[in-house]
């Protein structure tokens, strides 16, 4: 709450209750719809002249409620029938049903926000609200961009515009339509991706933001989901992203972006005719040492080399001693069913074999050193997800961070990239060296085809 410069949403007890006290009954019961008496700083809109407001943050930090409290303001009069700022708004997302749910229905919404003598009335078959004193919000899908052109607005909110498929055109055509009244105004409300519109967006000298981690609505949120994401997730590059709501950017040269990492969550091939489980131990044999990258590759080796597929399985790395990360290693070779296990062999030699056969005499083994340097080896692997040739089975956190950081200079993050040198060795192993045996020719470049 703005109140003689406190904020009640972080006001202490006394504060709250010598204020509390001082309303009327009346008061008192209109205080609960009054948003800008408990909204939190990042929630409320900055002051200014300006077209767009960015409300980025991490899952939960509240922004659907910022995002309908804002379109209250802007429809709402000083009675219910008076008429506000605005009188006809666009309410976008992803999809029809995201708009309906989230952005209407929600429990942040705009019906659960509205007190009972102002809320809007719902008509499905029009996917539009419309409020007492007559203003209306139509709602749309960014799958639909062509469906923006026509109607006109005066304000607009729009969800997760991050993550929508269509971002670029959609916010266009939204741009063309907004265009009544005096200072037609849009808020943005997103967990922030590292996509070409929502960088432009911000860049724009007319846009404003606010920002908040996930853990300042807290007290909105269960402590055992904190907990959980927070052990989970924090510090790693999805945490920063979905928790801390960071946008990250990826860096120059990098051999794998964000994007197509994100262009990696396809379907799976149908069948899989080999599994590779690839190890990259850790220099030394403490359980302090850096981790032991451990990842399992399925590929479908059917028809032509060019249209074989591939599927990164599991990561299955840990840090500890040799026998905690041989046992890791030989349990997802026999969890998956894998036909090879393959090692890099440099700085442990014969050694790494010994360690691994302790765990599992009859892993089918092979033992690989490297001849040329990280990023060198790992080009044509990054070449196959250029391709669109990979694919990930689920959300592979800890590896897609690595992947990110690694570019034609070197590793740009802390410490070795164990996960991504395994990933390497295992499609190496699965798919680029049996493209060569296939062809019957060493030189060939299988993976040159851009």
């Amino acid at each position: 709450m703005r109140s003689g410069g406190v904020w009640l949403a972080s006001a202490t007890p006394e504060v709250i209750d010598d204020f509390l006290n001082g309303l009327s009954d009346a008061a008192l019961l209109a205080l609960p719809w009054m948003f800008e008496f408990w909204a939190l700083p990042h929630q409320l809109p900055p002051e200014g002249a300006w077209k767009s407001w960015v409300i980025m943050g991490g899952r939960g930090a509240g922004k659907t409620r910022a995002g309908a409290e804002w379109v209250r303001a802007q429809v709402e009069g000083a009675r219910p029938s008076d008429p506000g700022r605005a009188g006809r708004v666009a309410l976008v997302a992803e999809t029809l049903d995201q708009a309906r749910e989230v952005m209407v229905f929600g429990e942040s919404g705009i019906l659960a926000c509205s007190p009972p003598d102002r809320r809007p009335e719902w008509n499905g078959s029009r996917r539009m609200l419309t409020w007492p004193n007559g203003a209306v919000a139509q709602v749309f899908s960014a799958h639909d961009p062509d469906s923006l052109r026509g109607p006109q607005f005066d304000a607009a909110w729009v969800d997760e515009l991050a993550k929508w498929r269509r971002a670029q055109e959609t916010w266009d055509q939204l741009q063309f339509a907004l265009r009544l009244g005096a200072n037609p105004q849009q808020v943005v409300t997103t967990t922030p991706q590292s996509i070409p519109v929502l960088k432009a967006i911000l860049k724009n000298p007319s846009t404003v933001m606010t920002h908040a981690p996930t853990d300042a609505n807290r007290a909105y949120l269960a402590k055992s989901f904190l907990e959980e994401v927070q052990t989970r997730y924090g510090g790693q590059r999805l945490g920063r992203q979905e928790l801390e709501g960071e946008l990250i950017e990826d860096i120059e040269g990098a051999l794998w972006t964000t994007e197509m990492l994100e262009a990696a969550r396809g379907p799976s091939p149908d069948r899989l005719s080999r599994i590779v489980v690839a190890v990259d131990p850790p220099v030394t044999s403490k359980a302090t040492s850096d981790e032991c990258g451990i990842v399992v590759v399925g590929v479908n080796t059917e028809g032509n080399p060019r249209d074989w597929r591939a599927v990164v399985l599991e990561d299955a790395s840990i840090s500890g001693t040799p026998t905690d990360w041989a046992r890791a290693a030989v349990s997802a070779y026999e969890r998956h069913g894998a036909d090879r296990m393959v090692a890099e062999v440099n700085q442990g030699g014969d050694l790494i074999e010994s360690v691994i056969r302790q765990q599992g005499a009859l892993v089918a083994y092979r033992g690989l050193s490297a001849s040329k340097g990280k990023s060198f080896r790992a080009e044509p692997v990054a070449a196959l997800y250029e391709q669109g040739r990979v694919v990930h089975s689920g959300y592979l956190r800890k590896l897609e961070d690595q992947m990110c950081l690694m570019t034609r200079a070197g590793f740009k993050g802390a410490g070795s990239p164990d996960r991504v040198d395994a990933l390497v060795w295992a499609l190496q192993e699965a798919m680029i060296e049996p493209a060569k045996a296939y062809s019957g020719n060493p030189q060939m470049r299988v993976l040159e085809r851009r």
